[in-house]
């Protein structure tokens, strides 16, 4: 039987009974001002027209395994007293992930024990002053039997995700506390799968109306090819053909469905509130680790139904960065540099949502082989990761707030605090940083004397994302040298 809305307030009841609710005396939204975008385009501002710069993390305990199980093991008062010391360190902004395991166990229903849960954080959170940015279902707690599929290109689960955000964003309609809605963690169109290639086969049609023209267009290796059964490209062997072009625009265009669906859906449940994306850095070609792999979220198509922009970006421009040479941290930093280019270039907001690296110790991810990394060198490079943008962007959410032992990757050393709440170099650095970017930011200012990223020679064609790399690494040297 469903849970009804009687039960749910009654839920509420009972948390604040046993001391763990705290509600605001502050009006239909809450204590905290509705965040806005800038009319020019420059950041953000609240309802008085006062700068707010994002500067915070992503939100997760340690101790609850990995993937963190935040939801699952809630911990109300302990989620206070981390929100707070979050305060104290000049942080103003949370990142949260919903999850299907807690918030979505089946399709057409919220849990009411994880919308109790997040209407919780959010009072906790108007109580210290700090906004909560959460982030579309994922698979951190679960996965259920209903999910599994190809979430961009089944209906059936596009409906899904345009129903969460109807309920969700309708439960928490008003909120102020509510700082945006990303949409989903890092999303990637795949590159096959039988929902896909019939999706391709449509589009393909619908571009070119006759196989004759498919044959003009992509050669003889399109002959004797039927509506209906053209299969998708190979990725490996597909680098420079037409074919490999328009499947990069189809996926491109399965994004943008997939993103302004679920756009709406928020505006039409609650039109004032926020949404973006939380791009993963492959998002920008500028590097691939294989074709496939470019995301086909493209930050310049997608910005006319976002209200801002989002990328996530680690140094990863020759491997796993190990704080080796001046070099690798100088080729991190242009690459840095040129994929934040690209996602400001549209003149929407840039929030750079998540960042950071290891720090204090020696990861035992792959086997331990990576040297040990201080706490000075993560405090460095996070400051610099900062510095480096913020020309370009408006706000900074970094991966953690502690360490977390747990973590299969770099999780385990990123956080601004130990996993005994030792405030480490990095967090006395981010306490600096946040209150020295609460002012309003600087006109937007993009890099120049840089060369430019041919974006379709790059999503077919690795060996164009080095060579741009390349360049651009020789144009980014000319500017640091005094």
């Amino acid at each position: 039987m469903k849970t009804t809305a009687f039960a749910h307030r009654l839920i509420l009841k009972i948390l604040v009974f046993c001391g763990l609710l705290i509600l605001a005396d502050a009006g239909e939204g809450g204590s905290l001002p509705r965040i806005r975008v800038a009319q020019d385009g420059r950041g953000f501002v609240d309802a008085a027209g006062k700068p707010f710069v994002p500067f915070g993390v992503t939100y997760y305990r340690p101790g609850t395994g990995w993937a963190p199980q935040v939801w699952k093991q809630w911990d109300a008062e302990a989620t206070r007293q981390d929100l707070r010391r979050l305060k104290d360190l000049g942080g103003n902004c949370v990142r949260v992930f919903t999850t299907f395991g807690s918030f979505y166990p089946e399709p057409g229903r919220l849990s009411e024990d994880a919308v109790a849960k997040l209407e919780l954080l959010l009072n906790l959170a108007e109580e210290v002053g700090v906004y909560v940015h959460p982030t579309g279902p994922d698979h951190w707690e679960g996965i259920p039997a209903w999910v599994r599929g190809d979430m961009f290109a089944e209906e059936k689960l596009l409906q899904a995700r345009e129903e969460f955000w109807r309920m969700l964003a309708g439960r928490f309609r008003g909120r102020t506390a509510i700082f945006a809605y990303d949409l989903l963690n890092e999303p990637e169109v795949g590159w096959d799968s039988p929902a896909m290639k019939t999706r391709w086969n449509g589009w393909l049609q619908k571009k070119y109306a006759t196989t004759d023209r498919l044959t003009e267009q992509w050669g003889p290796q399109a002959t004797n090819r039927q509506w209906g059964s053209i299969p998708i490209p190979i990725a490996a062997k597909a680098v420079k053909t037409r074919e490999l072009d328009d499947y990069q625009d189809f996926r491109e265009d399965l994004a943008d469905q997939w993103a302004r669906r679920q756009v709406a859906a928020i505006k039409a449940a609650d039109p004032e509130a926020m949404a973006t994306i939380g791009y993963i850095q492959w998002s920008v070609p500028a590097l691939l680790p294989g074709l496939q792999h470019y995301s086909a979220f493209r930050p310049s198509r997608q910005a006319a139904f976002l209200d801002f922009l989002e990328i996530h970006f680690y140094p990863l421009a020759n491997g796993f960065y190990e704080y080796g040479s001046a070099a690798a941290e100088g080729r991190n930093l242009a690459y840095l540099e040129s994929v934040l280019r690209e996602v400001a270039r549209p003149g929407k907001p840039v929030v750079v949502a998540e960042f950071g690296w290891q720090g204090g110790g020696q990861l035992t991810i792959d086997k331990g082989k990576h040297p040990p990394a201080t706490e000075a060198d993560q405090a460095r490079w996070c400051r610099q990761v900062v510095e480096t943008t913020r020309a370009m962007a408006d706000g900074w959410l970094n991966w953690g707030f502690f360490d977390h032992p747990q973590a299969g990757d770099v999780s385990q050393l990123t956080g601004l605090l130990t996993v005994d709440g030792k405030t480490k170099a990095w967090g006395l650095a981010f306490q600096e940083l946040a209150q020295k970017n609460q002012a309003a930011q600087p006109p937007r200012r993009l890099p120049a004397g840089r060369p430019e990223l041919d974006w379709d020679a790059c999503r077919r064609d690795p060996q164009a994302a080095a060579l741009f790399r390349a360049s651009y690494w020789e144009a980014w040297q000319k500017d640091q040298k005094p």
